[in-house]
């Protein structure tokens, strides 16, 4: 286990291996080595594959900063260094999935290209700093996709690593639900949220939105791929997925497998400090 930095944010709980491709940096210009080199033009950036998510329980006493900041949405991730895209998330009750607004509960999930940002925006970032000061729980995820499909308001992602046999595996699944079928939608949606609250092998199970109804996300965290393939291939998950395919439910769609760098905090009481090595 990693020792808390200077600043006192958490200890690393986890981590995973090494991000597929790391080698020597490079500087501002995109020089190998730190050597001025002649300007070339440069290729499209690839989509990035490396994720935050912050979830916070806020102290009641906070909520019109939490209300305050989910109506600037990702205005105020403005300076974050690297970032490539960054949301601010409401939640359900209780960091759940149902109708029922959780004004007290709060996600930040964002992208970036390299992982250093990534840990420095989860760990002692000023960001992080305010919620972790203004939670009563408060959990950090940063992560690595394995594979990406969809894209979230036109951003995809790219996957990075390749997957760990054994250790826990992530999921993010987003969605833009269609006016039209928003009914159709949660009829489907509340038994198979149900489902995974308590579905064998799931450490963690959060609601997300970015607007009332039509804009939702879900993101999990599992022992291993072998429980959250299990769980998503039956009962009311596997039939609320087949429903939302086969009615043409999304008008965009985003989902990606996780391996997680670093699990830091607690949830609904969890602390995160027993996952397998």
């Amino acid at each position: 286990m990693a020792h808390a930095p200077a600043d006192g944010a958490p200890d690393l709980l986890w981590r995973a291996g090494p991000l597929r491709g790391d080698g020597p940096g490079r500087d501002d210009e995109g020089s190998p080595g730190g050597e001025a080199g002649p300007r070339r033009a440069q290729p499209a950036r690839p989509p990035p594959g490396v994720a935050v998510l912050l979830m916070s329980r806020l102290r009641r006493s906070q909520l019109p900063w939490a209300l305050w900041r989910l109506a600037r949405g990702g205005r105020v991730l403005a300076g974050v260094p690297g970032l490539r895209f960054g949301r601010v998330l409401g939640s359900g009750a209780n960091g759940g999935f149902g109708l029922e607004p959780g004004l007290d509960c709060q996600g930040v999930f964002t992208l970036f290209d390299r992982l250093d940002d990534a840990e420095r925006f989860a760990t002692v970032s000023r960001w992080a700093r305010a919620y972790r000061s203004r939670s009563r729980e408060h959990f950090a995820a940063t992560l690595l996709a394995t594979s990406a499909r969809g894209s979230w308001s036109g951003q995809s992602m790219s996957a990075v690593l390749s997957p760990v046999p054994g250790a826990p595996v992530a999921a993010l699944t987003r969605a833009a639900i269609r006016p039209r079928r928003l009914a159709a939608f949660w009829r489907h949606s509340p038994p198979a949220e149900a489902e995974l609250a308590g579905a064998p092998g799931c450490m963690l199970a959060v609601g997300l939105g970015e607007a009332p109804l039509l804009r939702q996300a879900t993101f999990s965290v599992w022992n291993d791929a072998g429980a959250m393939d299990a769980f998503a291939r039956h009962g009311a998950h596997q039939r609320a997925i087949r429903a939302s395919y086969e009615g043409g439910f999304f008008s965009e769609w985003m989902f990606v497998r996780f391996v997680p760098v670093a699990l830091r905090g607690c949830w609904n009481g969890r602390a995160f400090e027993a996952l397998p090595p």
